[in-house]
């Protein structure tokens, strides 16, 4: 059996091929990377970040007490009108560096005690995580390796990370094939997210807390409750509840706010009211979800507005 080294340099190095017609995500864009050729997320063959931080804003069971090691890489493969790191993902603010300077950040962030390696929206920079990683575990790196995505994941690069991923935390935005065309610049997202998030589950399982309520291995889903129900959250969760498993480990989050381009897209131009969010906790009661993180609830009555029936 390959260990995960091994799995990691034979994955990094087919995927590095692939960059000459890329095909790294569903876009499938066909651009040679290699050659600096630009496709939907204008990333090259090497890294780009935004920055790294011992973060402390996911979930508590990614965060302990010493941090997730996040490493935010720049540009993306969706175009959300809402994004909240809009400036990072599609004004593209970040610094390209090699694979030896990611591997470095990767080995810096163990040192500073982080509990695991959180790659924030990595679909697209695959080929050039997996060569870092597999310079940083020459070295002795060691972590866990959470994977932080959008959702809109291709099934064959899922596939090749299989056994490199400890942790995926997807997110499931929307529903319907119409709004995730108007909104995040997918029409296909819905299906796409389906299928990659069974791969997903398929591969590590229902998300595993130990002792001190941290989690080393498994699949969190993350969906973002939106104004006027623009996610259709109620066949999310049957989805969740039918397709994947009624105990999984779901961050339903009610802290949406209006970034980026979202005033120009009602009901986007409004933060979510009380009953949007109440209503969608019930949905999750009534369909048996009981795994909710709720690390932010706390700051939900300080965020979400009144509607003008309530």
């Amino acid at each position: 059996m390959k260990s995960k080294r091994d799995l990691i340099a034979q994955a990094g190095n087919i995927l590095y091929e692939k960059l000459s017609s890329c095909g790294m995500c569903p876009r499938g864009c066909g651009v040679n990377r290699l050659e600096g050729q630009e496709g939907f997320c204008r990333t090259g063959s090497q890294p780009e970040i935004s920055g790294y931080e011992l973060h402390f804003g996911e979930e508590a069971c990614l965060v302990g007490e010493k941090g997730s090691g996040a490493i935010f890489f720049t540009g993306c493969n969706l175009a959300c009108v809402f994004c909240q790191t809009f400036e990072i993902s599609q004004l593209h603010q970040g610094t390209v560096i090699s694979n030896q300077a990611l591997a470095e950040i990767m080995l810096k962030l163990k040192e500073n005690g982080c509990h695991n390696l959180n790659l924030v929206t990595p679909s697209h920079q695959v080929a050039a995580i997996l060569k870092a990683l597999e310079t940083a575990m020459d070295q002795g790196f060691d972590l866990p390796v959470v994977y932080n995505t959008g959702g809109y994941d291709s099934i064959e690069t899922l596939r090749l990370l299989e056994g490199m991923v400890d942790i995926y935390v997807p997110d499931f935005k929307v529903w319907d094939e119409e709004v995730a065309a108007r909104i995040i610049g997918a029409r296909d997202y819905p299906e796409v997210a389906r299928k990659a998030i069974k791969e997903m589950h398929r591969q590590v399982g229902d998300l595993v807390l130990d002792q001190n309520g941290l989690t080393r291995r498994g699949l969190l889903v993350r969906h973002l409750v939106l104004p006027g129900d623009l996610s259709d959250t109620e066949k999310v969760l049957e989805f969740i509840v039918n397709d994947i498993s009624r105990n999984t480990y779901l961050d339903l989050m009610g802290h949406y706010h209006p970034y980026g381009l979202a005033q120009d897209y009602p009901p986007l131009d409004r933060t979510l009211y009380k009953s949007e969010f109440r209503r969608a906790l019930e949905i999750c009661e009534r369909l048996g979800l009981r795994r909710l993180d709720r690390t932010h609830y706390r700051l939900l009555d300080l965020i979400l507005g009144d509607a003008p029936e309530d």
